[in-house]
């Protein structure tokens, strides 16, 4: 890591809205702690597409967004389209985290303090970490990890007193129970059929259900999958790690996406920088 530096234009303060709306005094406070230490420009975009056009025309501005882990993956994710990132100070950006504690475990898992005054005060100061990153097939970013969880069996609905269900009830008293059906698999969790390589080599495959699967930047350049099929954890280290089968969705950086039936993921190593406190 190495101290951030001053940037050559200044900063870009850049609040998204949902941040605004819900919690004005902490971004209130991250706007003066950074105006008094640079200079800053301060957006406050309406919506993803002001927040999109704010960031592309920051010039030579350092981006310090102010909200939560969507609104960095959404930032990070944009530099990345417009080619953005890198290993310069084109591809640092920082953090001060303002929404609600379950919106910002991304962020505090990436070491950024949770006041804003101390995020604040690290962007201004602090030191650059150079940070690997997952690019999907379709220009998805993930920062810091994704799963595909197990598969839950449906909870039935509990059924109201009817005339059908009275009838059904006097049915299986004189007839006896009927046949126990199959049990599901461990634990009551199912299993998706899918096929997982790991730069070309398979750790799962359709005939044999897998359970789940986390994947990650593992540092060196390689990215860390482990998948588990038949209560059994395989793992790999890989650049590139492809998924395909029947319609799966998996939760990357705290949001779900899919249904997609393929998605392969390539590792960037130090695509992008991070601020924090030194």
């Amino acid at each position: 890591m190495s101290p951030a530096g001053a940037p050559v234009g200044g900063l870009l303060v850049l609040v998204d809205p949902v941040a605004r709306r819900l919690d004005g005094e902490s971004v209130r406070i991250a706007r003066d702690v950074l105006s008094a230490g640079a200079a800053a420009k301060v957006s406050l975009p309406d919506s993803p597409e002001e927040f999109a056009r704010a960031l592309a025309r920051r010039g030579h501005r350092r981006p310090v967004i102010v909200g939560d882990d969507r609104a960095l993956v959404r930032a990070v994710g944009l530099l990345h389209r417009e080619r953005g990132l890198g290993g310069d100070a084109a591809g640092v950006v920082s953090v001060v985290p303002v929404g609600q504690m379950g919106t910002l475990g991304l962020v505090r898992a990436l070491g950024v303090p949770l006041s804003a005054v101390s995020a604040a005060r690290a962007a201004l100061d602090g030191v650059v970490g150079m940070r690997d990153l997952l690019v999907d097939d379709s220009d998805g970013v993930v920062l810091g990890g994704l799963r595909i969880p197990p598969v839950r069996p449906p909870v039935p609905r509990p059924a109201g007193p009817s005339v059908r269900s009275a009838y059904r009830s006097l049915v299986r008293t004189l007839v006896g129970p009927p046949p126990a059906a199959a049990r599901p698999a461990r634990g009551g969790v199912g299993g998706h059929r899918l096929r997982v390589e790991a730069d070309g080599v398979v750790l799962a495959d359709v005939d044999r259900p897998l359970e789940n699967l986390s994947l990650e930047p593992g540092g060196g350049g390689l990215a860390e999958v482990v998948v588990r099929v038949d209560g059994t954890a395989v793992g790999a280290r890989a650049r590139v790690v492809t998924v395909t089968g029947s319609d799966f969705r998996y939760r990357a950086d705290g949001a779900v996406a899919g249904p997609v039936r393929r998605r392969t993921w390539t590792l960037r190593p130090a695509a992008w920088g991070l601020i924090r406190p030194r």
